[in-house]
């Protein structure tokens, strides 16, 4: 097996390194974190650039490819809890992203709407997120890349498989 020596700060004494040995597994969970982070730092900054947070665009992206989405299906999407996506919503509704309507039968429900303002930023952004996607992904050869899809699918599978044995919080998802 592959070990990578590594070393850590001992942070009581900051003069005093300690060497470990990272298993390759280890490895590549710290790299995917990394790779995450840096991601979402890029999209922060891109989605930024239009004054929406990314959860603010994910939002839009979802209700314009599914134009009446209910607050609790946009909940499911985002994976955040019904109290987060309410204050999301009324963000963009305050800032003329979207517009709630009654539900046709059920009144207790509100269906979510992009207006024109709320069509033409989804759109601006999703054009200026896939050309900085390329721009970023651009260093992976198409080889390289198939391989990538290939292994982060079935990662992606198995996380999803073990999280669906896994007892959710009470409010059914975590909360910053």
């Amino acid at each position: 097996m592959h070990q990578q020596l590594t070393y850590q700060l001992n942070l009581l004494n900051p003069q005093k390194v300690c060497f470990i040995r990272m298993s390759d597994r280890e490895e590549l969970y710290n790299l995917l974190k990394t790779t995450f982070i840096l991601l979402d730092d890029g999209d922060r900054r891109l989605f930024g650039q239009f004054d929406l947070s990314p959860t603010r665009y994910y939002a839009l992206l979802h209700i314009s490819e599914k134009p009446g989405l209910s607050s609790s299906e946009l909940s499911d999407r985002l994976l955040c809890d019904k109290s987060n996506v309410t204050r999301i919503v009324k963000g963009l509704e305050n800032t003329g992203h979207i517009v709630r309507k009654p539900h046709e039968t059920d009144g207790r429900t509100l269906r979510l709407y992009l207006t024109e303002k709320g069509k033409n930023v989804c759109s601006q952004i999703s054009t200026a997120h896939q050309a900085y996607n390329n721009l970023r992904l651009n260093c992976i050869n198409e080889i390289s890349q198939g391989n990538l899809l290939e292994n982060l699918s079935i990662l992606n599978e198995s996380l999803q498989e073990e999280l669906s044995f896994t007892a959710q919080p009470a409010n059914g998802y975590y909360s910053d």
